[in-house]
């Protein structure tokens, strides 16, 4: 792993709750706090990341380097586009926090950040490629290849939760229309509310957060235990076409469903019927694995975007 070169904050800036993290010359733990992040405000949003950034210079006792995760990506003109947190869209982020915290700022999209976290020093730190996912409140990917974050163009290196669910069943014909516009979008099945919505549609209306139904499946429940099942196929299948597509050498799954139970175990055996394989019967040779770092690895790949110029985003 490549060292940090003095002090290095990474801004995770979520849905619910933005955190930072600030990492010593040796990548070890300086500082870390939480606070919730100012639904549907951005300007509040803005004062909330200044607020934990001069909490972290104090901590630090010098100035740091600066990278943050958000959600969706930037435009040509450095407006953000496709964030599920809706009062980014259209805002120039980058350009707002610089101007208010006075110092660069690196930003790139929070499933970038796992990604870049995880070819680093975490569960894909072997490999050439590595698509990380997150399956929390929303659903999103990032790509790294030989340890450099993939953006594209676009902007939409990743952008798997907002393609459709592949090989659909007639049930699940047309599909939750997704906050983007389209329908049937992987986020709207995948996602912690998706989970919610679905168990709903098939036990009688009953609201279950994903916590309650994987506890009530464990308890041996059989609603809810059908629908992990369900959520873990239409994941299966999700992630085949990202193997047939990408092939990639490690899938890492990160977020609050990545650690519903038996899913890892169970999901090599369930997207193996969907990778093309025609007229040979070898097993997927493609890793699945939990992020090492857990429900810190995106800001800690936040905290490297700033620091390590061999691999920012291109």
């Amino acid at each position: 792993m490549n060292k940090l070169h003095g002090p290095a904050l990474g801004i995770d800036l979520g849905g619910s709750k933005i955190e930072a993290l600030l990492l010593d010359a040796q990548g070890a733990e300086l500082w870390r706090e939480r606070v919730a992040t100012p639904a549907g405000d951005y300007r509040a949003t803005l004062a909330s990341i200044a607020s934990l950034v001069e909490r972290a210079r104090v901590a630090a006792g010098m100035a740091v380097t600066l990278g943050i995760g958000s959600p969706g990506s930037a435009d040509a003109l450095g407006r953000v586009k496709n964030a599920n947190s809706t009062c980014l869209n259209g805002q120039p982020l980058q350009a707002d926090l610089q101007e208010l915290l006075g110092q660069p700022v690196a930003l790139a999209n929070d499933a970038d950040c796992l990604a870049l976290s995880e070819a680093t020093d975490g569960a894909g730190s072997a490999a050439a490629v590595v698509f990380a996912v997150i399956l929390g409140t929303g659903v999103g990917a990032g790509i790294a290849v030989h340890g450099r974050v993939l953006q594209g163009p676009n902007g939409l290196s990743g952008e798997w939760g907002h393609n459709p669910l592949p090989w659909p069943s007639d049930a699940e014909r047309p599909g939750p229309l997704c906050y983007c516009g389209a329908r049937s979008c992987i986020e709207t099945w995948l996602s912690g509310p998706a989970l919610t919505a679905d168990h709903a549609r098939h036990s009688s209306g009953a609201l279950l957060d994903a916590q309650a139904i994987a506890q009530a499946a464990t308890a041996g429940d059989a609603a809810c235990r059908a629908s992990l099942e369900r959520h873990a196929a239409r994941l299966a299948r999700a992630l085949a076409t990202v193997i047939n597509l990408l092939d990639p050498d490690v899938i890492v799954l990160a977020g609050g469903l990545s650690k519903l139970p038996g899913l890892v175990e169970r999901l090599p055996a369930l997207w193996s019927p969907w990778v093309f394989g025609a007229g040979v019967d070898a097993p997927v040779r493609t890793h699945l694995a939990l992020a090492r770092h857990g429900d810190a690895s995106g800001v800690r790949g936040a905290a490297w975007l700033a620091r390590e110029p061999a691999q920012r985003v291109r």
